[in-house]
């Protein structure tokens, strides 16, 4: 049989397994720190508090939902058995009824018999009005009303009571009626107001004779009465039995409200169907909670508030802890970073009492000084680290910053070190206070100047010989601050030329400064009378120095001289933004520049008039032809008008043939005078067809002469170049003779007698949008030493020429910002040709490209001599 353990020894098997447990938690426990252990100590009794304020509302919730759900099946319970009541009436009443009319229908009673046994059914039914018996043709064959005698004035078919069914009407009698005569079977009407204003409905029980409608029983039951005699008085006592019409309207009800007042909707509601009637009327148990809610209940107040006190008490207790905590922290934090500091930095610390005693030093002081903490600690003056020739001088220095006379920048002194080397250091003494405002030493610290005092004195030296190097700068050299406009710098060159004046700075600029506008006002021309309005103003200085601006040259024209002034913003040692000007003197470079130009146009206008020259033979050939023309017509007229054998339509057209000859004369001539008359170079907007035709109708003498052809391609809808037109046909010119002369000197037979000028759009990453011209004979080349050396001045394969033609080309070119070059064509190694290109830069479109490309393949015909 099993044997009981005694309590002792499983109480002592329990202690037992809670020791490892036990062990756990302490060990766990003492490895948190001990401002850990506070929180959790302090985190405790809040969260049990929390917890048991969270039991009291929990079980006040849980006792208020069980009552009021105790309360809502009690309100179930009683409507529901108020529904049985009336029911269990209304079934009782329609058995009677149906065995009534199953008397009615087998002729076993009469009408009489009717109002009998309907008197004696109506005593004993209160809830009833009347029982009326209808034909099928709605006539009344006898009706009782709810005294249970004979009421004449019910249900007759000449009033207006709603009660009585009437054809063609669509009352809720009506609809029951005719309702009945269909089905065959009891039928409850909807409810409706009687004509005594109380609200009642009805149940018609057919009667059927023969397989045939013979009429209806009516009874009339009122709602009021159904309540007041059916519902059980335990029941009405308990809670509020009502009876609901379909528009959720109370029709009537156990309790009735003061006069004047509503129904107060109760809390609890429970909603049954008026059976077995289902027409439209429901019943409705109504209750209320008897105890007060949950947020009314005093006592739990009372525990909520001394809950919370608790709650407020604790988290006080605990911020207080946790206040105290960080502050420990911090001064633990303080104290740590203050001896960090002191013993990284490279300052050294030494603190003395009043008495000059030192009292403490940190570890940079004794790096300083070689000597250790234990050396210097106690000491009194003189220290040891004081050199022996300046002890006095030390002494006397100390003396004065404790007197609070030291200068604020500290005090420079000699220190010696324990090997016996001096350093240069500086000084800075300051009062030691104690936490009450009572000054109880002094606190000095001391930097090692030397390395600073020796990069002092070479940034000294290296100013000093930057200044004397722009000094000598043959430049002028100046800096101005932009707000406000202050000569910050100037060297000897400026003031040589503008002496301290700023306002030598803005000529230079351009009259104000760039980044500002001038705005002229009514003095000036003198440079007096403009405001200057900072166009920089609060933008970072950082991003304008980045900045800087092309190179221009300025004329000042109260020195006569031209400079060439380049400009820099930069930020001055004050942090000002500041703008530097180099303005180098380009007078000289100018003049030069100037002459070189008169000759240039000299050169140019030479080269036209020895071109002219030496067409000057295929001009009178050309000149010739049109006069003797004229000659030829004048000398007919005259012999024809002296024989008068001419009528006046012939004579018009002899003169307007005169004419001609001496137009084309004429512009022959206009074309010589144009391309040689001297003028200054201008560029103009101009097309390129028409430099063309101007060019090719002054070469076409020279090229007639030598029976060579031109075959001419201009691109069409070319943009507009901004050139000298005049130079650009010299260059063609100078092109065209040089091919026709190359072609006629070889003697080449007819079909290489022939040139071809075009003029195309190009369009190069390197050179943008061009326009090319490129002159192409079929002549024997040039040799590779020609070519190289042909642009050379005075340099010339002709045995008359000058060697200034294609030299002087190029110039014209490359005034343009364009380009020539000039290579030989060849048929695998034989050259059968020479094509001489220059481009002149513009705007190039797609469009232009593809109107080229569109129209590479037509030419114009060749202009034949």
């Amino acid at each position: 049989m099993p044997v009981d353990t005694p309590a002792p020894e499983i109480r002592s098997r329990g202690q037992r397994l809670l020791v490892p447990l036990r062990r756990l938690v302490a060990t766990w426990w003492f490895r948190q720190s001990p401002s850990r252990q506070d929180h959790l100590a302090t985190l405790g009794p809040l969260i049990s508090v929390l917890l048991f304020l969270a039991a009291i509302i929990s079980a006040f919730w849980y006792l208020r939902n069980e009552e009021i759900e105790r309360e809502t099946e009690s309100v179930k319970r009683d409507t529901e058995i108020a529904q049985q009541q009336i029911r269990l009436r209304l079934i009782e009443n329609q058995e009677q009824l149906v065995r009534i009319a199953r008397e009615v229908v087998t002729r076993q009673i009469d009408a009489h018999e009717f109002s009998a046994q309907a008197q004696a059914f109506a005593r004993e039914r209160p809830e009833l009005t009347h029982v009326t018996w209808l034909s099928a043709r709605r006539e009344r064959r006898s009706s009782v009303g709810a005294a249970g005698f004979q009421a004449d004035g019910l249900m007759t078919a000449d009033g207006d009571d709603p009660s009585m069914p009437m054809p063609n009407q669509s009352n809720a009698a009506e609809i029951a009626f005719e309702a009945a005569k269909e089905r065959r079977q009891p039928i409850y009407s909807p409810p409706f107001t009687d004509s005594n204003g109380t609200t009642v409905f009805q149940l018609h029980i057919p009667l059927i004779d023969r397989g045939g409608f013979a009429g209806v029983l009516i009874a009339e039951y009122t709602v009021e009465a159904l309540l007041r005699y059916y519902v059980p008085s335990e029941v009405a006592t308990r809670h509020t039995i009502a009876v609901l019409d379909a528009r959720d309207q109370t029709v009537s009800s156990t309790v009735t409200p003061m006069p004047g007042q509503g129904h107060r909707r109760a809390s609890l509601l429970h909603d049954v169907p008026l059976a077995p009637a289902l027409n439209g009327l429901v019943l409705r148990g109504q209750g209320w909670r008897t105890s007060i809610g949950l947020i009314s209940n005093t006592l739990f107040w009372m525990v909520l508030a001394l809950a919370g006190l608790t709650v407020w008490m604790l988290l006080g207790t605990w911020r207080h802890m946790r206040r105290r905590t960080q502050i420990q922290n911090a001064l633990t934090l303080e104290t740590n970073f203050r001896r960090a500091m002191e013993n990284s930095m490279l300052t050294g610390m030494r603190a003395m009492d009043m008495d000059t005693r030192i009292t403490y030093v940190n570890p940079a002081f004794c790096a300083m000084t070689g000597f250790s903490e234990a050396d210097l600690v106690g000491r009194t003056p003189p220290y040891p680290f004081w050199p022996t020739d300046r002890r006095e001088e030390n002494a006397r220095l100390l003396q004065q910053e404790l007197q609070g006379r030291s200068p604020s920048g500290g005090v420079e002194v000699k220190i010696q070190r324990k090997d016996g080397s001096q350093f240069d250091a500086r000084v800075y003494v300051s009062p030691l206070v104690d936490t009450k405002g009572k000054q109880t030493g002094w606190m000095t610290s001391m930097t090692n100047i030397t390395e600073a005092k020796r990069v002092r004195d070479q940034l000294s030296a290296s100013h000093e010989r930057f200044t004397t190097v722009l000094e000598g700068l043959d430049a002028a050299v100046s800096v101005l601050s932009v707000t406000p406009p202050e000569l910050l710098f100037a060297n000897r060159s400026y003031r040589l030329w503008f002496g301290a004046d700023p306002a030598g700075h803005a000529l230079l600029a351009g009259g104000h400064l760039l980044g500002t506008t001038s705005r002229r006002g009514p003095l000036d021309d003198a440079g007096a009378g403009f405001d200057e309005v900072d166009d920089y103003s609060g933008l970072p200085a950082e991003a304008l120095t980045e900045t800087g601006s092309d190179p221009r040259e300025v004329y000042v024209e109260s020195l006569a001289m031209w400079f060439d002034v380049r400009a820099r913003y930069l930020q001055w040692t004050d942090g000002r933004l500041a703008q530097m000007l180099i303005a180098t003197d380009i007078t000289m470079r100018r003049h030069a520049e100037a002459q070189a130009a008169q000759q240039a146009e000299k050169a140019q206008v030479t080269s036209r008039l020895m071109t002219m020259g030496e067409m000057a033979s295929s001009v009178a050939h050309e000149l010739n032809q049109p006069l003797t023309a004229i000659t030829n017509y004048c000398n007919g007229m005259v012999s024809r008008v002296r024989a008068d054998s001419i009528d006046n339509d012939a004579l018009m057209a002899a003169l307007t043939k005169t004419a001609k000859q001496a137009e084309r004369a004429g512009q022959i001539i206009h074309r010589i005078r144009n391309f040689v008359k001297r003028s200054e170079p201008q560029r103009q907007p101009a097309h390129a067809a028409d430099i063309v035709e101007d060019a090719v109708e002054l070469a076409g003498i020279e090229l007639r002469r030598r029976n060579v052809a031109i075959h001419t391609y201009v691109a069409q809808r070319l943009p507009q170049l901004q050139v000298d037109p005049i130079l650009i046909e010299q260059v063609l010119m100078n092109l065209l003779k040089n091919a026709a002369e190359a072609i006629d000197n070889a003697s080449l037979p007819t079909s290489r007698r022939h040139i071809e000028l075009r003029v195309v759009p190009k369009h190069s990453a390197e050179m943008g949008g061009q326009i090319e011209f490129s002159v192409t004979d079929m002549g024997p080349g040039l040799p590779d030493e020609v070519i190289a050396r042909m642009y050379e001045a005075f340099f010339s394969t002709k045995a008359d020429g000058l060697g200034i033609g294609l030299g002087l080309c190029r110039s014209i070119v490359e005034s343009h910002q364009g380009r020539i070059k000039a290579e030989n064509l060849y048929n695998g190694s034989l050259v059968v040709g020479c094509r001489f290109a220059f481009t002149i830069p513009v705007t190039i479109t797609s469009e232009h490209l593809r109107q080229e490309a569109a129209g590479a393949a037509q030419r114009t015909e060749p202009t034949t001599p």
